[in-house]
Order: structure tokens, then C-alpha cells, then sequence
């Protein structure tokens, strides 16, 4: 093999990579808004295919891979719950994830209906 050849080889698997939905190093740890689904989705499709199971502990982002874990701590109770990204959202200023009905309890959310949260990565 030509060093030119390794050369194209690598700068292709570069982009490729840089192109994913978000790289390793974007979302690892991020303190924003959060909300839930309403009812009134429960049943329909998300962007990812999967119907809305509000009793299953799942989230929207806006960049993160579909069957992405983060947990979402939230910062005035400090309660905390693993979901898996299935759909995309939210689309309000300052919220960078939306939580199913069940995540939401699991943290006290429903009452409030919004507050600041950590969100992690998980690996």
C-alpha cells in the first residue's frame, strides 16, 4: 500500500467518524432544562421508530444517538434515572432533554413540569 492511499484512508475514516450522529466527546456531561412527554403522545411513533411507552423509561435529545443511556440527575433533589434516547427533542429554548412519563416520576418532575438537570453519558 502507497502512504497516499493510508493518507486518503485515514482522512475518510476521520470524516466518517466526525460525521456520526454526536461524537464521543460532545454530550458527556451537560446541565440544562428538562420537561416530559404529555399523555397525549402515548402510543405514537418517535423518530426513531419506536412507539411512546409513557410507562418506560426513555428521552428525547436533539443530537444523541438513538439507543444512547444517559442519566438525568436533577439538580434540586438530586434524584437521578438511567433512559435510553429514542426520539428527537426538545425544541424549547434551554431544555436539552425531554424524559417519558415514568423517567419523569422518577425524579418528581410531573409536579413541576420543568427543572435544571445534569445529564451524563453513559458509556
Amino acid at each position: 500500500m502507497t502512504s497516499t492511499f493510508i493518507k486518503t484512508f485515514c482522512t475518510f475514516v476521520l470524516l466518517i467518524t466526525s460525521l456520526s450522529p454526536v461524537s464521543s466527546l460532545a454530550v458527556t456531561n451537560k446541565t440544562g432544562g428538562v420537561s416530559y412527554y404529555s399523555d397525549f403522545l402515548h402510543g405514537r411513533a418517535t423518530a426513531s421508530g419506536q412507539l411512546y411507552d409513557k410507562n418506560k423509561l426513555t428521552a428525547a435529545h436533539k443530537k444523541l444517538a438513538f439507543g444512547t443511556k444517559v442519566r438525568v440527575t436533577d439538580l434540586h433533589n438530586n434524584k437521578s434515572v438511567v433512559v435510553t434516547i429514542i426520539d428527537r427533542g426538545p425544541f424549547v429554548k434551554g431544555r436539552i432533554i425531554d424524559l417519558s412519563l415514568a423517567a419523569a416520576k422518577k425524579i418528581d418532575l410531573v409536579r413541576k413540569g420543568v427543572s435544571k438537570i445534569k445529564l451524563e453519558v453513559l458509556k
